[in-house]
Formats: C-alpha cells, sequence, structure tokens
C-alpha cells in the first residue's frame, strides 16, 4: 500500500483522533474544536460518530473523534468502526489524511502497541503525549528528544486539562502538510508475509475489494475476527484459509495468537529503549494512596454506596429551586394566554392543557437531568469510575457479567437510552445481549417524578426528610436488586455465557475539568430536548384528547340542577343563593362545581372508559381506575404521568410533583365504589406499590425502540412482556404485603 499524502490546504483535512481510553483524548477533541462540534452515527451502524471543526490558518479541518481502543482487534461494533473508518469504508467520510495518536505519556510502552498496528495503514501520524505532568510526578524522565529521533514523527508533548500544547499540535499538522512524516513500521518476517499475501488471494472481500494489511493482520491474528463479515465466502471457509495462513508461521517458529503481539513489543523496545527511566525506589504516588481506600473489599464498596446517596440526595433537593422557576414560568404564560383564548373552550383546553403543558412536561426535568450528568461526568474526569466498575466487578461476575456492564447500567439511571447505546464496548456479544436486557431496570431520571411525587404527599409528612431521602435512595435499588438476578438467568439458561475475564485500566487520578463538565451537561440537556422532549410533547397532546373527548356539555344542565339541589338540601343556602355562588368564579363552590364537572368529563372520556376497562386486572395492587389510566398514558414517557394525574383530577395537566394541590387531591381521592367504597385510595402500601411498579416495568417507548435497533425486536418484545409481569407482580406484593403493615 502506498503512503497516504495529506490533503492539499485548498479542502476540508480529514484528521482522525485516536487512542487507549482514559489517555485525554476527548479533552484534547474539546481543546481543538471548542464547541464546533456534532454528533451522529456511523452510516449502517448504531456506533456514536463525534466530529469536530479545528480552525487551521491554512483553512478548517475535520476531526473524527474515534472510540477509545486498546488495539485494532476488531471484537466489539466500536472496534470494528475505528478500523473502517482508518480503511476507509464509510465512503460519506473516506480515508483520514492524518492521524493524531493520543498516549498517556506515563504509559508509553502499553500506548504504543496500538500506534505500532495504526502504523501498517502507511498514514501521517503525530504522536500526542498527553498528560505530561503526570511523568515527573510517576518517578519517569523521557528524553523528548530521543524519542522524536527514534520515532521520526511529531511528538507533542501536552496536558489537555490546562489547554497546553494545543497550538503545538495544530502547528505540527501544518508542518505535516509541508513534509508528511509516518511511525516506522514493523519489519515482519518472511512468513508473516507469505501467510498474508495467502489470505489476500484466497479471500475476495464484497465488492471485489482487497483486504488491506491491518484487516489481514485481523483475520490472521484474531481469534474471533469481525473482519469475516465482510468476505464473501463463508464463515467455515474463511477459518480454513486462515488456519492454512497460520501454518506458515507455525512452521516458523511463531504461534499465531501471540506473535502479533510479540513482534510488536519487540518493534516498539527498539524505539523507546533507553527513552524511559524511573527511579525504582520512588514511594507509592498519590493515586496508590488513595486506591488503598477506594479498592478495599469492604470500604470501597462503603465509599461507592455513600457516593451514589450523595449523587441522588442531590437530585432530590439541588434541583427543585429551580424547577419551581420553571414552574412559575409555565403558569405565567398560561394566566398570560388563557383569558385571550376564553371563548373557545376547547382551542383554550388544547394551548393551555395541551400544548404549554406540552412543553413543560419535559423542561420541568431538565434541572434533574443536568445535575446527574454533571456526576457522571466529574466521577468519570475524575478517574473514579473506573474503580467503581472494578468494585462492581466483585458483585457481577457471579452473574455472568463483568464490570465494563457496569458504565452502561450506570448511564442508564439517567436514561436507558445511552445506557443501552454504551453496551457498544462490551466484546462479548452475549454479555451484551444480558447488559441491554436489564439496563431498562436501572431508575432512570423520568421515574423521579413518580418517587418525588409519592415521598413528597406521603412518606415526608408522616415519616420526615430523612426518611424520604432514604426512600428515593432505596427505589433506585430495587431495579439493580432485580436486574441482577434477572441478568444471571439469561445469562446461565438463555444465553449460555461463559464467564468472561475482567480488564480495564485504572487511570491516575485527576481533577475534572469544569469546562468539559459543563459541555457534557449541555450535550445531554439538548439530547432530552431534542428527542424525548419531542416524545412527551406529542403523548401530552394525545392525553389532552383522548380526557377531553367525547365531551359531556349536554348533561350539564343536570348536573348543575343535581349540585343545586344536593347544597339546598345540605343546608348550603336557598336555591337563589347557590346559584349567586356558582356564578362567582372565585367562591368555593363554584370551584367545587366546576371540580365536579371534570371529574364527570373524564369519567367518560375515552381514556376514562380504557382506564374502568383494565382496572381489574390492577386492583389486586390496590389501584382504581385513575391510577391505571395514568399508568397506561404513561409508558411512551413515564414523566408524564404526573401531568396526567393534573388532569384526571381537573387541576389542569400545568401540576408537577412538587404542586400541593396534586398531593392534596391524591390524600382526599377515595374509592367511589365497591366494598372499599369512601376510603382513601393512596395509602402507604399503595404508593409504595405504584412506585414499586415504575421502578420495575420498561423505562417507555424510546428504550423499546432502542432495543428494537441494539438487539432486535424479538428481544425487544421478551423486555417489555418480563418487565411488565414483574412490575403488576411487585406491586401486588408491595400492596397485599403492605396492608398488613399500615
Amino acid at each position: 500500500m502506498d503512503p497516504v499524502t495529506p490533503a492539499a490546504p485548498s479542502r476540508t483535512l480529514r484528521i482522525a483522533l485516536i487512542g487507549n481510553p482514559n489517555t485525554g483524548k476527548s479533552t484534547l477533541f474539546n481543546n481543538l474544536t471548542g464547541l464546533r462540534q456534532k454528533t451522529g452515527n456511523y452510516p449502517g451502524v448504531t456506533v456514536s460518530r463525534k466530529a469536530g471543526i479545528m480552525k487551521l490558518p491554512a483553512g478548517d479541518a475535520e476531526l473524527i473523534d474515534l472510540p477509545g481502543t486498546y488495539s485494532l482487534s476488531a471484537h466489539s461494533p466500536d472496534e470494528r468502526v475505528v478500523i473502517d473508518v482508518l480503511n476507509g469504508r464509510f465512503k460519506e467520510i473516506g480515508k483520514p489524511d492524518i492521524i493524531l495518536f493520543v498516549a498517556d505519556a506515563g504509559n508509553l510502552r502499553r500506548n504504543l502497541f496500538l500506534a505500532s498496528q495504526v502504523a501498517t495503514l502507511k498514514i501521517p501520524m503525530i504522536l500526542i503525549l498527553n498528560q505530561w505532568d503526570s511523568v515527573a510526578k510517576s518517578g519517569q524522565q523521557i528524553d523528548l528528544n530521543l524519542l522524536k529521533g527514534r520515532m521520526g514523527i511529531p511528538v507533542i508533548p501536552t496536558i489537555g486539562t490546562k489547554d497546553q500544547g494545543t497550538a503545538d499540535v495544530k502547528q505540527a499538522i501544518l508542518d505535516l502538510l509541508d513534509e508528511p512524516k509516518y511511525l516506522p513500521e514493523i519489519q515482519w518476517p518472511d512468513s508473516m508475509n507469505t501467510a498474508m499475501e495467502h489470505l489476500k488471494v484466497s479471500l475476495p472481500c464484497v465488492g471485489d475489494e482487497l483486504l488491506s494489511e491491518s484487516e489481514t493482520h485481523r483475520l490472521l491474528f484474531d481469534t474471533h475476527s469481525a473482519e469475516v463479515q465482510r468476505l464473501k465466502v463463508s464463515a467455515e471457509e474463511a477459518k480454513r484459509e486462515v488456519v492454512k495462513a497460520r501454518e506458515f508461521l507455525r512452521k516458523d517458529g511463531m504461534n499465531p495468537l501471540v506473535a502479533e503481539a510479540m513482534l510488536h513489543y519487540r518493534h516498539i523496545d527498539g524505539l523507546i529503549g533507553g527513552v524511559v527511566l524511573k527511579d525504582p525506589d520512588l514511594a507509592p504516588g498519590t493515586t496508590e494512596s488513595i486506591d488503598k481506600l477506594l479498592l478495599h473489599r469492604g470500604w470501597g464498596l462503603a465509599a461507592f454506596v455513600g457516593m451514589m446517596y450523595v449523587v441522588f440526595q442531590a437530585v432530590y433537593s439541588w434541583a427543585g429551586p429551580v424547577m419551581d422557576l420553571i414552574e412559575g414560568g409555565k403558569v405565567w404564560v398560561q394566566d398570560m394566554i388563557g383569558p385571550a383564548l376564553a371563548g373557545t373552550p376547547m382551542l383554550q383546553s388544547l394551548v393551555l392543557d395541551g400544548v404549554i403543558e406540552g412543553v413543560g412536561a419535559f423542561l420541568i426535568f431538565l434541572p434533574q437531568i443536568l445535575i446527574l450528568f454533571a456526576f457522571i461526568s466529574l466521577l468519570e474526569d475524575s478517574g473514579y469510575m473506573a474503580r467503581a466498575a472494578f468494585i462492581m466487578d466483585k458483585l457481577f461476575s457471579w452473574c455472568g457479567l463483568n464490570g465494563k456492564s457496569f458504565v452502561p447500567l450506570l448511564s442508564s439511571y439517567a436514561c436507558a437510552i445511552p445506557g443501552i447505546m454504551a453496551t457498544r464496548t462490551i466484546e462479548d456479544p452475549k454479555s451484551r445481549l444480558a447488559t441491554v436486557f436489564v439496563a431498562p431496570f436501572m431508575s432512570c431520571s423520568a421515574r423521579l417524578p413518580v418517587y418525588i411525587l409519592c415521598i413528597g404527599a406521603f412518606i415526608e409528612p408522616v415519616y420526615g426528610p430523612w426518611w424520604a431521602g432514604f426512600t428515593l435512595f432505596m427505589m433506585h435499588f430495587v431495579g439493580l436488586a432485580v436486574a441482577v438476578p434477572t441478568a444471571w438467568f439469561v445469562t446461565r439458561f438463555i444465553l449460555k455465557t461463559k464467564s468472561q475475564p475482567f480488564v480495564m485500566e485504572l487511570p491516575k487520578y485527576r481533577a475534572p475539568r469544569m469546562r468539559d463538565v459543563g459541555y457534557r451537561m449541555w450535550q445531554a440537556g439538548l439530547e432530552f430536548v431534542q428527542k424525548a422532549g419531542t416524545i412527551i410533547f406529542f403523548i401530552t397532546i394525545i392525553i389532552w384528547a383522548s380526557l377531553y373527548f367525547p365531551r359531556s356539555d349536554s348533561q350539564e344542565p343536570v348536573i348543575r340542577s343535581e349540585f343545586i339541589a344536593e347544597k339546598v338540601a345540605d343546608g348550603i343556602g336557598t336555591e337563589d343563593a347557590i346559584v349567586t355562588l356558582l356564578e362567582d368564579p372565585d367562591s368555593e363552590l363554584n370551584q367545587e362545581y366546576h371540580l365536579l364537572l371534570g371529574s364527570t368529563q373524564i369519567n367518560q372520556s375515552f381514556m376514562g372508559r380504557i382506564g374502568k376497562a383494565v382496572q381489574p386486572i390492577f386492583e389486586p395492587a390496590g389501584f382504581d381506575w385513575r391510577i391505571s389510566v395514568s399508568v397506561l398514558a404513561s409508558y411512551p414517557a413515564r414523566e408524564v404521568i404526573i401531568s396526567t394525574l393534573g388532569i384526571i383530577y381537573s387541576l389542569g395537566g400545568d401540576v408537577d410533583e412538587e404542586d400541593g394541590s396534586l398531593r392534596a387531591a391524591l390524600k382526599n381521592s377515595k374509592w367511589q365504589e365497591g366494598e372499599r367504597a369512601e376510603t382513601p385510595i393512596y395509602t402507604v402500601p399503595v404508593v409504595i406499590g405504584l412506585m414499586v411498579f415504575f421502578a420495575l416495568c420498561s423505562q417507555c417507548g424510546a428504550t423499546t425502540s432502542i432495543i428494537i435497533k441494539e438487539a432486535g425486536l424479538r428481544w425487544a418484545i421478551a423486555s417489555f412482556v418480563y418487565m411488565t409481569a414483574l412490575a403488576w407482580l411487585g406491586a401486588v406484593i408491595s400492596y397485599q404485603v403492605g396492608t398488613r403493615f399500615f
């Protein structure tokens, strides 16, 4: 393969940013592009694509941030994308003109293994030694001039968290345009060249393309190479030809499964021999000292639980003032617009209870999502997230998962959609499927409104704020407690997954960069508003229509007469006095009458009829038809339950989980008929059962859609049916057992 000549400045350069995980690659990407970034998916696959525009004196350059990987062995979808991009398999993207290779300066030898593999692509490269300040702290010395001479390419030391070295990287790119430089390639033995030629001739690709050198390496060296999917021949025929090619290596005295690592590291040692010096008597650093506590079998788990408790307490309490501000703004807008539409009741209801409520229904939860993503970013950037995964591996290994499942599961606490997408980094397909299946059990932020409403109305007033926070904390572990045994059953009896060794690099602790934390919060909030917000808005309109139609206006005179007669009989006043009070919009009697009208309307609406039809199914859990309606209406977006309850109880769709009127309506709500007539609907066992139901049921319609995309329709249906049945069973048990104690 001929070396790639960098593109002329007359067109946009295409530059790939690649490196191992935990090397600060994302921070450098942000430094080089600023906010000129966009995200999406690679064509034809579900792996997230992140690209940005980098300003250079010679013109704009497109910087592509590739997923972090330790090698080019393509087992996971993320690793598959790295190879495809570097080989130019995505026609819309094209082959990179320059590679920026980001290495952890404190772990140079290990990082250069991937760089040595990438060198076979013959693309001009710049080596970035990031976290340069950690070299001296670890007792190492790097002879930078000697390293530059050995490498033959630009070598730039950077400190990404301090934005140091960014200008030098841009200048090195400009210099590379004038004089392309390549990392020295490994010199393969003759048996290797023979084996690769055999594969290129015997294994044609789809489209009659020849395998590239790096793709040939993957077939030759990897145990289960994803490159087989690109071949014209069957997997069995490909395996036979690979076995024949490996025989050339065996005849030369090499084991094909370890030959690549052995040859690459021999090549790397020749490049960096004498470059890195380390003091053998150096005392353990700060990272090692902290890890003695945070990785301890007992104290480490206690620290993890304590940290998670702080996170969820913050989500519960810190977001309150901002949510109140958003709620006040929504009410102000409704008060401004409402009187102007008073002449057309249906349009007024549509705008106030549908459109404005639809917007407010997702904006009200934005503060909670931002706080949660802020904590996740802080934990990741500080280096603790990897430790948490290491700790959780001990808990997950028995059920067929490993510590790599922890990050997707933790992400699902914010939203199952990014959590399920994060499973792409799990190499084993069966472990990935099992993680996708249990990820929706994690209690996402959309369930928070249900918890906050129930806890604020029935737990906190009786048991105090401490028990309120503790209850919220425990509700987030209900799903986890069910997910782990579920994963054991799925991996043991359905997927029959073998236990996988857990390998994850533990980065050094470092201070998070607040700019990166803020930018990640911005991205998370924007994605929530654009994707989840659209669904929530649409569903709010549907709910409004199903509760508004068919109208009961023809029955209003009868209802009015019966109401007046009832009040006269109760001794409230004469008929004329009651009529006068009904015409006063500020009188309590007028408000009571309109609540009665609203209740009658909901009773005969489409949604009311559906709720009554399914109510017998939920009755063992203590749910009446109004709770049943709310449960059904909230499936597309769980947070919609709050506005649904507000509409059902004739309070309008503008209520939130903190609204005193909604909480009062729930407390005063009573059974209308049957053996429990005139008894309270919402008791402690009922609200616990309701919270358990939402903790275990499928997160939302969007989650089902992403499971279809990532795992297939069969797994999505199985997930929905299993979680719904489990949620119903959990609610029934909570109610039936709870009624014996409360």
